[in-house]
């Protein structure tokens, strides 16, 4: 079998209903439509591929950040109006959108038209900066001109906390740490950061030991009003019940708000001995009288006493424990109960 021949029978198999001694196709045209095959087969087969480099890109992205004179909006954070710098382009690809450019365009030509635009627009961004357990954003929207540097007032979060949500939605990396991460978390999912508050969620679970409970108690105090810490809130509770001896031995127990430290030693559920709940409130009283010249701390320590059960404790343990602190001897009208012992 010649050559000619082979192909006319091989091009016939892969033309449906081909036959050897059709008349009106004959071995070229067969030999130019399996060309035709072979290249409409060849054009599906991937002839690219795709090369990523991200390297440096989000260290570049937080630089960019970082360089006032290379951002085109300034958020003003927390009490102190701390500024927070930002793209603005990247912000409204990633989610600030409505906030960066929903009050910014023009009404249209005819006026009933346009209010009723204004009034979709404003409703829009309602519902975008309010959820349903928290209470709104307060987000002032600065008066600019199109394409003009643009300045922003956020008032719910710390600068600390903004910051971190700034720099992660530049670059999508972020360092969580206790002292800020119940702040991002929620920040995280009053913005509708998903996957970062996803993070921040699993990690809480991770770092809750004896050196961050402290500081998770006290930022869950700053942001109580939200639902993510609230559903926290209880397990750092837990924690501390399980391990009470030791958070109520921290130094940092004594910075925690005079609140919190009552909820804690109240608890029933909380093992610790109340000679260590007594030092722990006396060690709060003496921080608190010192930073507060004014204050009284008979009175100071008269608010945790009802949270201690001074009969567990030895009568010998606790007078000692009073005649090695000096400051606490006006206490010793408290402890008459001690005489009947």
């Amino acid at each position: 079998m010649d050559e000619d021949t082979r192909i006319l029978v091989a091009l016939c198999l892969r033309v449906n209903h081909c036959h050897l001694h059709t008349p009106s196709m004959g071995v070229e045209a067969l030999r130019l439509k399996a060309m035709s095959e072979d290249l409409a087969e060849a054009e599906e087969t991937e002839d690219y591929s795709v090369f990523e480099n991200k390297t440096g890109l989000a260290e570049d992205m937080k630089f960019l950040a970082s360089m006032p004179e290379l951002c085109d909006v300034t958020f003003l954070v927390g009490d102190t109006r701390e500024p927070v710098c930002a793209v603005k382009a990247v912000l409204a690809a990633r989610m600030f959108h409505k906030i960066l450019y929903g009050q910014q365009q023009q009404t249209p030509s005819k006026e009933t038209l346009g209010k009723k635009r204004e009034s979709t627009k404003e409703t829009k961004l309602k519902m975008f900066l309010k959820r349903s357990s928290e209470p709104i954003l307060n987000v002032q929207l600065a008066q600019m001109p199109a394409g003009g540097h643009q300045t922003l007032i956020v008032e719910e979060f710390e600068p600390d906390v903004f910051r971190q949500l700034i720099e992660y939605i530049h670059t999508g990396c972020v360092t969580l740490q206790a002292r800020t991460l119940l702040g991002l978390m929620n920040a995280a999912d009053y913005y509708g950061l998903d996957e970062l508050r996803k993070q921040c969620m699993g990690f809480v679970q991770a770092c809750i030991n004896v050196d961050t409970v402290c500081a998770l108690l006290a930022s869950a105090e700053k942001y109580i009003q939200y639902k993510c810490t609230k559903s926290l809130v209880q397990k750092v509770l837990e924690f501390v019940d399980s391990h009470g001896d030791d958070v109520l031995s921290l130094g940092s127990f004594a910075l925690l708000p005079e609140h919190v430290v009552r909820l804690i030693l109240s608890r029933e559920e909380l093992q610790a001995d109340e000679l260590t709940k007594f030092q722990a409130a006396a060690h709060w009283s003496r921080r608190f009288c010192d930073a507060e010249p004014g204050a009284d701390l008979r009175e100071v320590m008269s608010s945790f006493l009802e949270c201690i059960e001074f009969y567990k404790i030895p009568a010998g343990v606790l007078m000692r424990e009073i005649e090695n602190v000096p400051v606490l001897t006006p206490y010793f009208d408290f402890f008459n109960c001690m005489e009947n012992i």
